[in-house]
C-alpha cells in the first residue's frame, strides 16, 4: 500500500513539473511576438470597435488587411447610420476615403506608426515590446498585457489592455483606458487570418471607392438647411460658450461657436459637407495627420482638428489647446446632446 502511495505522489510530482515546463513567462511571449511579427507577411481580420466617449456607446465595424511592408487599408462601417470610411496606404501615400461624398484626402503622413493602433495587430506588438514595465498574466486559453500607450491623446488614454490567444498569439480583445482604468474604446477581434494572399491592387485608392460606393453609395445631397441641427461638444477645458453666429454660404449656413476661459479658447465651425458628383471624385491633399476619433476619421495638425459626419464638416481651431485637448472635444462632439 505504501509503494502504491509513493508511486501515486511521484506521478503527481511529475505531472505538475512538466506543466509547469510548459507555462512561458512573459519575456518568452514577448520574444514569440517578436518572431511573429517578424514572420508575418500579411494578414486579415474583422473587429468590432466600442466608443464610451459620448453619453451612448456608439459600435463600428472595422475590417483590416495589411501586406507588408507599408501596406494598409482599414474600413470601419457604421450600417445603423450608413456610414463609410477607409484609411488606405499605398505606394503614393496615406488616404481617408468617404465613399458618400465621393471624396478621398491624401495626407503626407508615416501614418500608422506615428501613434498607438487598437486595431492593427503589429502596432499592438510594437506597444508590448517598447514598454518594459508591462504588466502580464496568462489564463488558461489567453496571455493578456496591460502596457502604456502612444496615443496622440495619450495623457488622455494611457493605459491598454492586449488580450491575445494562447494557440496562435492572434489578438482577441483591445480595451483602451483612461487615467482611472475605465474603458473608453474596446476592440473585439474575429476571424483573424495570418499570411493570407494580398496583392497590391487590393490598396488601390479607386478600386476601393469604387467598391465601397457599392455598399454605401454617393449621397444626392446633403439635407436641407432645416435639417442641419448645430451639434455642442461635451467635453469643455475649463471654457464657456462665449458666442454663436451664424452666416451664409453657397453651401448654405455655416455655424460659428466660439468657446473662451481663463487661459484656454477654440472656435468650432460647422456646415454642410460639399458632395462632389463627378465620376472621378475628388482628391484633397491635408496637412497634418490621420486620427482616429472613434465615430469618424478626422485630420489632426497643431492647431487645428477638422472630421466630416452625416454630411456636415466639423473644424475645431485654438492657438492654445493642446492636440489632445482638441481630440477630446472632437470626440464628445457624437450629435448625442444638442442645445
Amino acid at each position: 500500500m505504501k509503494k502504491k502511495f509513493f508511486w501515486l505522489l511521484m506521478g503527481l510530482a511529475i505531472t505538475v513539473t512538466l506543466a509547469a515546463c510548459g507555462t512561458k513567462s512573459q519575456e518568452d511571449v514577448t520574444k514569440d511576438l517578436s518572431s511573429k511579427l517578424e514572420s508575418l507577411k500579411s494578414y486579415k481580420a474583422e473587429a468590432k470597435m466600442t466608443l464610451q466617449t459620448g453619453s451612448e456607446p456608439q459600435s463600428y465595424d472595422i475590417e483590416i488587411w495589411h501586406k507588408n511592408p507599408e501596406f494598409y487599408r482599414v474600413a470601419l462601417k457604421n450600417t445603423e447610420k450608413d456610414q463609410s470610411q477607409m484609411i488606405l496606404k499605398n505606394k503614393e501615400g496615406v488616404f481617408v476615403l468617404t465613399p458618400a461624398l465621393n471624396k478621398s484626402f491624401r495626407f503626407q503622413s508615416d501614418w500608422p506608426n506615428n501613434s498607438s493602433q487598437a486595431y492593427l495587430y503589429e502596432s499592438l506588438i510594437e506597444d508590448i515590446q517598447n514598454d518594459k514595465e508591462a504588466k502580464f498574466k496568462a489564463t488558461e486559453d489567453h496571455y493578456v498585457y496591460e502596457t502604456k500607450t502612444s496615443y496622440q491623446n495619450n495623457q488622455m488614454l494611457p493605459l491598454q489592455e492586449i488580450t491575445l490567444n494562447k494557440s496562435d498569439l492572434s489578438p482577441v480583445s483591445v480595451k483602451v483606458m483612461d487615467a482611472e482604468r475605465t474603458p473608453v474604446v474596446t476592440v473585439d477581434f474575429s476571424n483573424v487570418k495570418f499570411n493570407e494572399e494580398l496583392d497590391n491592387k487590393d490598396f488601390d485608392t479607386k478600386k476601393n471607392m469604387t467598391g465601397a460606393q457599392l455598399e454605401f453609395p454617393v449621397m444626392a445631397e446633403v439635407a436641407e438647411e432645416e435639417d442641419f441641427t448645430v451639434f455642442y461638444p461635451e467635453s469643455l477645458p475649463e471654457v464657456e460658450l462665449v458666442s454663436e453666429k451664424e452666416v451664409e454660404t453657397e453651401e448654405g449656413k455655416r455655424v460659428i461657436l466660439t468657446y473662451e476661459g481663463e487661459d484656454k479658447s477654440f472656435t468650432m465651425i460647422q456646415e454642410k459637407a460639399v458632395i462632389v458628383q463627378t465620376s472621378g471624385g475628388e482628391e484633397a491633399m491635408m496637412n497634418g495627420d490621420p486620427v482616429d476619433l472613434g465615430f469618424t476619421v478626422g485630420a489632426v495638425s497643431d492647431n487645428m482638428v477638422s472630421w466630416t459626419q452625416n454630411g456636415v464638416d466639423y473644424m475645431i481651431a485654438s492657438t492654445n489647446l493642446s492636440k489632445e485637448e482638441m481630440i477630446q472635444i472632437a470626440q464628445s462632439v457624437q450629435g448625442e446632446v444638442v442645445k
